[in-house]
């Protein structure tokens, strides 16, 4: 097994771990943030820097396998979704988003699967995929910083730090979502050919 491929399953076992340490009490806080926050922050940025790097060393190194193709999104997906169903146990984030994204995957995982079926059709991704990529890791990552609910900004109850770090973690949310939603339209509007059941008379 190549380093690209170890990395992978690297990211794939930090997603147990990111939800056991949410299982602990963890004391004391750090410029007024807990924690397990800090905690849950380490692990998805290490995970996070673990799938840039694995990419990147299959190409630069000639490496890229079938398994990493098949696990390498897969780690991807589950590390993303992990990190905002904890969002959302922790009341930070509301359902309605994660639940969004996680269609998208679903809806395009399909197309994917279709496309290999006729024939490995690639569909590229967009300028939309590349920033629902962005913003999801950097959401993710203010989120978990962030002591407040999601959009608790609007209700004009905070001010100095607090507000700052909300806004920017709502801010990210919502273009993360426009972003998922403009991509998963990308995907169904380049690939509607490969929902024809019509075959070509040979």
């Amino acid at each position: 097994m190549n380093l690209a491929n170890k990395l992978t399953i690297l990211r794939i076992l930090l997603v147990p771990i990111m939800v056991m340490v949410t299982f602990f009490t963890w004391p004391g806080e750090f410029l007024g943030i807990p924690t397990l926050a800090w905690v849950l922050n380490g692990i998805f940025i290490l995970a996070s820097i673990t799938d840039k790097l694995d990419g990147y060393i299959a190409r630069s190194r000639n490496q890229i396998t079938t398994f990493g193709k098949f696990l390498d999104p897969i780690a991807d997906k589950v590390l993303v979704i992990t990190a905002f169903i904890i969002l959302v146990e922790e009341g930070k984030l509301p359902a309605w988003i994660p639940i969004i994204i996680v269609f998208r995957e679903f809806v395009v995982s399909g197309y994917r699967l279709i496309a290999v079926e006729k024939g490995g059709k690639v569909i590229a991704a967009s300028i939309w995929g590349k920033l629902k990529t962005v913003t999801q890791m950097l959401a993710i990552i203010v989120a978990f910083l962030d002591n407040h609910a999601f959009a608790t900004v609007c209700k004009g109850e905070l001010s100095g730090y607090a507000f700052g770090i909300n806004s920017v973690t709502t801010v990210l949310m919502l273009i993360c979502v426009i972003a998922t939603v403009f991509s998963g339209w990308d995907y169904i509007k380049n690939g509607k050919e490969l929902l024809n059941d019509k075959e070509k008379l040979q």
